[in-house]
């Protein structure tokens, strides 16, 4: 026999604890859904990484290895931001300069490839599209991913400090389910771009709209590269 009154003493802890998960679930939920939306800010934007991943994903070059470069890039640094090494960014400015001259030399250069192609446009025909895995190679192909995505300061003060700095106001419980959120946002963003990209093939069939796009990709280039040093000259 129970005592008078311990069936309703389970009960009520019983529904004390389900109150707890379902808060949990909700905190969960709602830090996630904050995650998502950060991070899709701050990927969702014209720029170096966009434009490089656009370019293979029309032409279907090493799109596979460069969306996933790409992934891999984010979510480490979103990672490391969590784990709290923002704070390490902000105390070696240092990093972030380095970061800054590399990757204005690297998108220098690829500006100019960029020019130099749109004044001899090809058209995404059979033959383009058949000679796409003979232009790039693998290493080639995840080399300039990896430049396009971490030769840039701004991808560690707004990755790895801004991300890191928004997840650690989070309780310990929800903030990994802010950062699964970011990087759903990541994957769901690079994994579209690139293998989207295919559907503006079409397009591509005419010369002029390559010549279009390299121009287009030659000038963000240049901008960035320009924006990067005259942001460490002025200091």
């Amino acid at each position: 026999m129970y005592p008078a009154g311990a069936g309703s003493a389970r009960l009520r802890r019983s529904g004390g604890c389900g109150s707890e998960v379902a808060a949990g679930v909700t905190g969960a939920v709602a830090a996630a859904a904050s995650g998502a939306g950060l991070g899709a800010g701050l990927i969702i934007a014209i720029g170096a990484q966009n434009a490089f991943v656009l370019r293979q994903g029309i032409a279907r070059d090493r799109v596979l290895a460069v969306v996933a470069t790409c992934i891999a890039c984010d979510w480490v640094l979103i990672a490391l931001g969590a784990a709290g090494f923002g704070r390490l960014v902000e105390a070696f400015p240092q990093v972030t300069s380095v970061a800054a001259w590399g990757g204005a030399a690297f998108l220098a250069v690829y500006g100019l490839r960029s020019f130099v192609a749109a004044a001899h446009p090809g058209a995404l025909g059979t033959s383009r599209a058949a000679g796409a895995s003979q232009e790039s190679g693998l290493g080639p192909a995840v080399a300039a991913t990896l430049a396009v995505s971490l030769l840039n300061p701004h991808v560690y003060l707004d990755t790895v400090v801004l991300v890191g700095g928004i997840a650690a106001q989070y309780p310990a419980a929800t903030r990994w389910a802010f950062v699964a959120g970011a990087w759903a946002a990541s994957f769901a963003w690079f994994a579209a771009l690139g293998f989207g990209a295919r559907l503006l093939a079409p397009l591509f069939a005419r010369p002029g709209t390559w010549r279009a796009l390299d121009l287009a990709i030659g000038v963000v280039m240049w901008a960035i590269a320009l924006q990067l040093a005259l942001g460490q000259v002025r200091g």
